[in-house]
């Protein structure tokens, strides 16, 4: 089990990571200005992209569903019982990484990455 606390402050020690409060009390996490990590105070639940076989993987195995209003990508949504603290934090590292990945060479320069 997972705290909205806990998964900030993961998400707050990734390289590069931004924290913001948008749409109303949703804790949005970015990295170069690209999303890779959501909590929510109201249903206290994480959304994050996934890798297509990780994204399969939970459906398939009722630990996520597809992510409202993210509906074009990997993209899941994960009530906070459903996984183990150390499999979210993989999860959300991989979000990261895939958010990382998809930043252009200036950018991962000016957040000291490149």
């Amino acid at each position: 089990m997972t705290g909205l606390a806990a998964f900030d402050g993961f998400c707050q020690g990734l390289p590069g990571a931004s924290f913001v409060v948008q749409w109303g009390e949703s804790h949005v996490h970015k990295v170069g200005g690209k999303l890779f990590a959501i909590g929510n105070l109201s249903d206290e639940g994480f959304v994050f992209k996934a890798t297509p076989l990780g994204f399969t993987m939970l459906l398939e195995q009722g630990q996520a569903s597809r992510a409202p209003y993210l509906t074009r990508g990997h993209w899941v949504h994960v009530a906070p019982r459903a996984l183990k603290r150390a499999e979210l934090f993989a999860y959300l590292r991989e979000s990261h990484r895939l958010a990382v990945a998809a930043l252009t060479r200036v950018v991962l320069r000016e957040l000291g990455l490149g």
